[in-house]
């Protein structure tokens, strides 16, 4: 990390969270920040779910909402860039402060509650964007919706002509009541939906689910099987928990979502839960708590075909992308493996 990156970070850590957040966004759109560009490498590519990434590192939904950034980011260094979530309406999300750090635990609680401009806004800077890096959305439904499965394929339907994959978002814990679409019934009706809606855009695109870290054995394996059933293209394993074991920070109380590194061990338990149920039969995403190219390639080995991060970032700076990568090629030289899809699900069993 260099001297102006740490002093960047010092700065925005003496400010509110949220604002923080906000004008990190700001300082990216500048383009006065020095950003590496984009590393891949033979030994690094991969294919997803038909999509064809320089590396398997992607940034996770939740830091740019409303898709401001895109041209910046295209150039910190990930494979593929997740925005988000977005929901018919504009809305303002859960009152303030909804966004905490838990510094002593390099973690961060949030309960945002899917603020966001809108599909209508988010889908016009989409279709503005240059090309480069996969781009992804996010779905989420609004707070007030009546139904809650019809909000997910209307901004598919609005946004989906200029993405290049869209996750479904079931899991965010922020929203009452939205884990309830979890359920076998539900979210067998809901993905029904969704699959329609893709297969009626005139270039169909790779459809995931989010799913929650907090799932026990019998409710994985139903979403495993609706997920098989239903035609989906990836599994992302996981969002944010709503545990606080072992917490030290101040803030450890605050309701919300947990991310960052506590998540790590319980999201790849899940995430290696998933790669046994799924047999190979669906390409996995691994998210939860990872700040370091050891921790990429864990997931990797405990069946991700990919990995996104988001929370490190608030302690790390976006130096840790390019860091991880590189760490991420080496680690797979180390060991033999000349491609990431060598290295999937090589480690699985010590996550069982």
């Amino acid at each position: 990390m260099s001297v102006i990156e740490k002093l960047g970070l010092a700065v925005l850590h003496k400010c509110d969270p949220e604002r923080a957040h906000g004008l990190s966004l700001t300082a990216l759109q500048t383009g006065l920040m020095p950003l590496p560009g984009v590393y891949g490498s033979p030994r690094l590519a991969t294919r997803l779910a038909g999509l064809d990434l320089p590396n398997p590192l992607g940034l996770a939904a939740g830091y740019d909402k409303n898709a401001v950034a895109l041209a910046p980011l295209a150039r910190v260094g990930f494979g593929f860039v997740e925005v988000g979530a977005a929901t018919p309406r504009p809305q303002p999300g859960n009152p303030r402060p909804r966004l905490f750090r838990l510094t002593e635990d390099a973690a961060v609680i949030n309960r945002f509650g899917f603020n966001n401009d809108g599909m209508q806004a988010i889908a016009t800077r989409l279709a503005a964007r240059a090309p480069g890096p996969i781009v992804g959305l996010n779905l989420g439904a609004n707070k007030d919706s009546s139904d809650r499965a019809a909000d997910f394929v209307r901004v598919l339907e609005h946004c989906g002509p200029h993405v290049d994959f869209a996750t479904v978002n079931v899991s965010s814990p922020n929203t009452e009541k939205l884990r309830d679409l979890q359920g076998k019934a539900a979210l067998s009706a809901l993905l029904a939906g969704v699959m329609q809606t893709r297969a009626a855009l005139a270039r169909p695109i790779p459809i995931f689910l989010k799913i929650a870290p907090d799932l026990n054995a019998d409710e994985l394996a139903e979403i495993a099987e609706v997920a098989i059933s239903s035609g989906l293209d990836a599994v992302i394993a996981t969002n944010t928990t709503l545990s606080r074991d072992g917490l030290r920070s101040a803030h450890k109380s605050e309701t919300g979502g947990l991310s960052g590194a506590p998540l790590f061990e319980k999201s790849t338990r899940v995430l290696a839960q998933l790669s046994k149920l799924t047999e190979g039969k669906l390409p996995l995403i691994g998210v939860g708590g990872v700040g370091s190219a050891e921790q990429a390639y864990a997931k990797i080995r405990a069946g991700a075909s990919a990995v996104q991060l988001y929370s490190a970032m608030v302690y790390q700076g976006l130096s840790l992308v390019p860091r991880i990568v590189h760490g991420l090629e080496d680690l797979l030289a180390r060991d033999g493996f000349n491609t990431v899809a060598d290295a999937v699900g090589t480690g699985r069993e010590d996550w069982l």
